[in-house]
């Protein structure tokens, strides 16, 4: 086992891949969309990068979308993340089912907190600008002492 996994995460790009957004994910040993992708070429690009787990977005539809679930777990080193896409459809109890995180999309609002022990994470939207909100992705650290995360706002 490696000391450290670093897992990008990203959310709302609705069909853009930024240059920018995959020059912040380089070096992820895996990338989580949480949604709203907006095209399977958004995938493709991003397995370019690294391994992808996406879920499916409110947006997301057509054969491609059906293919992602509502709902993913990712598990590195001991630790659990509960991936979907708005977190108002979040219906179990995360630190009862033994999850470290919830990584969640849909408001575009980057947003980093612990709740309980639990890190709740919105890495915000990478696609188009919405209103005035940033344009922003995550990085996760999986280490031995658990789990850290850190907002990333683009230069766009």
């Amino acid at each position: 086992m490696s000391a450290q996994t670093s897992i990008g995460v990203i959310s709302d790009t609705h069909g853009l891949v930024r240059p920018e957004a995959v020059a912040a994910l380089r070096g992820s040993d895996l990338i989580v969309h949480a949604g709203d992708v907006g095209h399977p070429a958004v995938l493709e690009a991003l397995r370019a990068v690294a391994p992808v787990v996406a879920v499916r977005g409110n947006n997301d539809h057509g054969a491609w979308a059906e293919e992602l679930s509502a709902t993913e777990v990712v598990e590195r080193a001991g630790v659990l993340l509960y991936v979907l896409h708005d977190l108002a459809e979040l219906d179990i109890d995360l630190k009862a089912a033994g999850f470290h995180a919830v990584i969640a999309g849909h408001s575009h609002q980057p947003k980093l907190e612990r709740r309980e022990g639990v890190l709740y994470l919105n890495p915000g939207s990478a696609g188009p600008r919405r209103f005035k909100l940033p344009v922003a992705l995550a990085r996760v650290r999986v280490h031995a002492a658990g789990i850290d995360a850190e907002l990333v706002e683009l230069e766009v």
